[in-house]
Order: structure tokens, then sequence, then C-alpha cells
């Protein structure tokens, strides 16, 4: 990474915004730039995004997976560490933070509400429930009625919330009707202790059952420059003005293939172009992807943070996305 765009550099300088495409019209009734951008809020530059129609936040979130132990599993490494992420994610201008009772499991839970609370006015904390951790290896999805029920109370006793502000339903569980698990959600909802659903690992027609029950605002799914699974997700999203949350934003794997992806590979020129790092172009790309799209992307390191809400400055332009395809 070029010393004009260096981790600490960049954020406090404030140099000139990298150019690139603006957001269409039909865009701004979801998401808007920033009309002045705050060198001491960074993250302000990728604009904000209304989920819900009531909760603005940036369109650069943080994931807090990666700020538990190794694995997704335990406590992290370094504790003093995980905390300073969360306090300079918000100081930085982030104001949307996604974690799950899954995660450690409940350690990141744990974590924000050590590190935050109280929580800044204007922090959107988001959480997840429907799939357990019985040992490190393993992600079991649990979308019990009463399992939802217990998570979610527990998950509040541990952010140390009235409401949980988006709850997300962690993975559709195959041995339980899926209009069951969203209609405890809303159950959930009516009686206060969440204000918005969510719904994670989901196919569009799962999508529209839960749409049929309860309003939906959000989808986190997997998606990233070389993972394109969800484009049809990501299209109902637009159309209806969801959210929609890309997990694993980053692409690692598909960088560590014996066999280069093409569009990696040419997201790899631009960056090269643009002297920015591959992290910082994988955002970029999200980001000018589409209007909706809020990446989370997520790190147990201060230095690492800093470089990927760099990116919040970035855009890529007309001819730059249609090179990477």
């Amino acid at each position: 990474m070029s010393d004009n765009l260096s981790r600490r550099g960049f954020l406090v300088r404030g140099s000139a915004a990298l150019t690139g495409a603006a957001l269409c019209r039909s865009a701004f009734a979801i998401a808007k730039r920033e009309s002045v951008f705050d060198p001491k809020r960074p993250a302000s530059a990728a604009g904000r995004l209304s989920i819900g129609g009531d909760l603005l936040v940036s369109r650069l979130g943080f994931g807090a997976m990666r700020i538990t132990g190794e694995g997704i599993w335990g406590e992290p490494r370094d504790g003093k560490e995980a905390r300073a992420v969360l306090r300079r994610a918000v100081e930085l201008g982030t104001n949307f933070i996604d974690t799950a009772d899954a995660y450690g499991p409940y350690v990141s839970e744990r974590l924000i509400k050590d590190a935050l609370y109280p929580y800044p006015k204007g922090l959107v904390i988001a959480t997840k429930g429907g799939q357990v951790r019985p040992n490190a290896q393993e992600w079991v999805p649990d979308g019990r009625p009463e399992h939802l029920r217990e998570a979610c109370e527990a998950s509040l006793a541990r952010l140390k919330l009235e409401q949980i502000a988006l709850y997300q339903f962690h993975r559709p569980d195959p041995k339980v009707p899926f209009e069951d698990s969203v209609g405890e959600l809303a159950r959930l909802q009516q009686q206060g202790k969440i204000r918005h659903i969510g719904l994670s690992n989901v196919d569009t027609e799962q999508l529209a059952k839960a749409q049929a029950i309860v309003k939906i605002v959000s989808v986190q799914n997997r998606y990233n420059v070389a993972d394109r699974q969800s484009d049809d997700v990501l299209a109902v999203c637009e159309r209806e003005h969801i959210a929609f949350l890309p997990w694993a934003p980053l692409a690692q794997r598909a960088r560590a293939a014996a066999t280069p992806d093409s569009r990696l590979v040419a997201l790899e020129a631009v960056a090269n172009q643009r002297h920015i790092d591959m992290p910082q172009a994988t955002l970029a790309w999200l980001l000018t992807k589409s209007p909706v799209m809020l990446p989370i992307p997520g790190t147990s390191r201060v230095d690492h943070l800093e470089e990927n809400i760099a990116a919040a400055r970035i855009r890529l332009s007309r001819q730059e996305m249609e090179r990477i395809g």
C-alpha cells in the first residue's frame, strides 16, 4: 500500500477522495453519500443506509465475529485489543455492529457490552439467533420457536439492552418449519423485544415466505466479488429497499484457490492501478455494486480496522466495474 494511503495517514490527513461512480437517483431513497466528509469519522464517507425506515446507519459496518478466539470459539487472544477495535470502530464513524450469540459462543456479545456500554446515541447493534455451537467445529441450526425466544432473551441480557434494534434469524433449520421460526420472531417483535427482523443464509423463496408473515428489513448472505450466488436475493433487496449484509465480504477463500477467479484478477489489477490494497478494493467494489449493500468486514486488530474503514472513501468507476464483471 502506498504512503498516500497509509493506515493512519489516510484517516488523519483526510486526503482527496478517490473518484468513483455516483449512485443512481433512485438509490437516494435508501442510501446517500455524506455532503461533507468528516476526517475524524471517515466511515461517514460511505454514505448512510436506512434500515426499516428508522435506523440510519453508516454503509460500512463492523462484523464482530473475529474479535473472539481462534475458530470463532472462546475468548480472544488479546481481549484488550478486541475491545479497542470495537471502540475505534465507533470513533471512526461506524454505527452498525453485527454479531451473533453463536460467536464464541456468547463471547462477541459480551465484549461489545464490556467495550461500549453505555452505548453512544445512534449505535445499532444487530445480533442473530438460531444457530448453536456444541463444540468448536460445529455450527448447528436450531430454529425451534422455544430456542429462538430463549436465545433472544439471553442476547438482551448479555448486551444489556431493553430491545434489540435488528434481530436476525441466523440460518433456516431443516428440522423446523421455516414459518414457525419466523412466526416466533414476529411474536417477539410484537412484545417489544425486537425492533426489526432480518434473515441470514436464505434464498428468494424463503425471503418471500418470511415477508408474508412479517416485515423483513435485512438479509445477510455470503457475497463477494467471487461469490455471486445470492445475486437473485440482492435483486429482491434492491427492489424492495431491504438492506443486504454480505458476509465473507473479502473473498479470502477464492484468493487462496489454485485457479484464480478472473473477477478477482481484474479487481487486483484495479487495486494496483489505484495503489490500494485488495481488502480495500473488495470493499469498494461492494459499496459501488449496490446502494442497499452494507458491508460488515471484521477484524481483531485496530490497524486492519483502520485500513478497512479507509475504503469508505473509494468508489470504483463504471469502467472499472465493467472490467471486473
